[in-house]
Formats: C-alpha cells, structure tokens, sequence
C-alpha cells in the first residue's frame, strides 16, 4: 500500500460502458419510429446541441426535435427507449472489477461530461454509481474544472482513465507529474489515428479496460511522465 493518498478517476463513455453500442441501439430505433428521414433531422438537432453547449444531450434533442415536429408521436417511443435502456449489458467486459481492483489502493470516482438528466441515469441504472460509493461528478467540460475535482477529492496524485486523449492531454498539462494519463482504446474517438495523433501519448495505453487489471499502482506511478 502506498503512503500516497491516489484517487482513480474514471471516465464513463466508451470507457467503462460501450457508448458507441448504445448509439447504434438508439440509430435502430429511431429508424423503427421514425423512419430514415426524421432520424436523420434528429441528428442533425443533436450536433447543433453538441456545438452550442459542449456535451452530448440526447433528451435535448429528443424536445427540439418535438418543438419542431409537434405532431410527430413516434418520437414518444425514443424517449421510452432511452429512459428504460438496460445499461448495464452495455458495460464494457469486467469494468466493474477494474474499478474493484483499484479500490485496494485508493479512492475511485466518476469524472464525466453530459446532461443532468441521461448521463446521471446511465451511470445509476448501469451500476457504476455504486461501484464508485456514489461519487460522481458530472460537468460541461470536465478538463475545465479541475480545481474543483481538487477540492472535491484531495489527493497527492491522481489516475485518469478517458478514451479520448484531448481530455488526457488537457489534464496532463494542467497537472503534469500530478495525475498519470491512461488511454483505453476503445469507441470511435480512440480509433481516429489523425485526432489522436495531435495530442501528447498518453502515460498508460491498453487496448481494452479489462488490461487494467494487470497494472498495479507502482506500475502505473512507474509509466508516470511529468
């Protein structure tokens, strides 16, 4: 057991549950409900939203596809969908026992980006709210607000684990030897070579979330670059 106080903090989209998955769950759905066309409005309306406020909201898309499709019922079925999704067939392969397995060594907690209404519901209804002993902090722009993840959870260093390696690199400068970086390879953001390419490697790279259950922490402070 080390002498530092660590707090693992783990993102959840693409790396601890299989975002990508449910997407093309909802895609079928929306197909279903509201045939090629509309779904293909309905995205449109999530990608303006995703550009005005920074995070992916799938509800706020869902009411102002409504506002402008007011007779439109087959939307209702979407909302159905969404709001009773079984998240949890989603998680990633032995992600709840990769968060077990760092118990031994410290703090873990949730760090992610999303709404206050779809992203709190994925991290319930899939069991990482109680896997991480209820602590969850959901924000606009996590990598914005890290003083505030500070405050929240005191730590001497910190571990974070994110699938996208603009958020790695945005908290490895700001925290530098403070946090090792690990980068699961997972969803599309981590498989588009150009976009990864532009930011710095990443501590700790794994193919899958599973891998992290070989790492030990003095295996990951080892990998840790300033």
């Amino acid at each position: 057991m080390s002498a530092e106080h660590v707090v693992f903090l783990f993102d959840v989209d693409n790396t601890l549950i299989d975002n990508d998955h449910i997407v093309e769950d909802m895609k079928s759905n929306l197909e279903r409900d509201i045939g090629n066309e509309q779904q293909t409005r309905y995205w449109e309306y999530f990608e303006q939203l995703r550009t005005e406020l920074g995070y992916a909201d799938y509800l706020g898309a869902l009411q102002r596809y409504r506002v402008n499709h007011p007779r439109d019922f087959g939307i209702i079925a979407v909302s159905y969908f969404l709001m009773n999704y079984h998240f949890a067939n989603r998680l990633f392969p032995l992600a709840l026992d990769v968060i077990e397995h760092y118990k031994q060594y410290g703090e873990t907690a949730i760090l992610s980006d999303g709404d206050m209404i779809f992203q709190p519901l994925k991290v319930e209804r899939s069991g990482l709210r109680e896997a991480v002993d209820e602590k969850v902090m959901i924000y606009i722009h996590k990598e914005q607000e890290l003083d505030d993840v500070k405050a929240r959870y005191p730590a001497d260093h910190y571990v974070l684990i994110d699938d996208k390696v603009r958020i790695l690199d945005a908290v490895k400068k700001t925290w530098g030897a403070r946090v090792t970086t690990v980068f699961p390879k997972q969803g599309h953001y981590a498989s588009d070579a150009a976009e990864v390419a532009k930011y710095m490697t990443p501590d700790v790279t794994v193919d899958r979330i599973d891998q992290l259950r070989d790492y030990d922490l003095s295996q990951l402070r080892a990998a840790t670059k300033g």
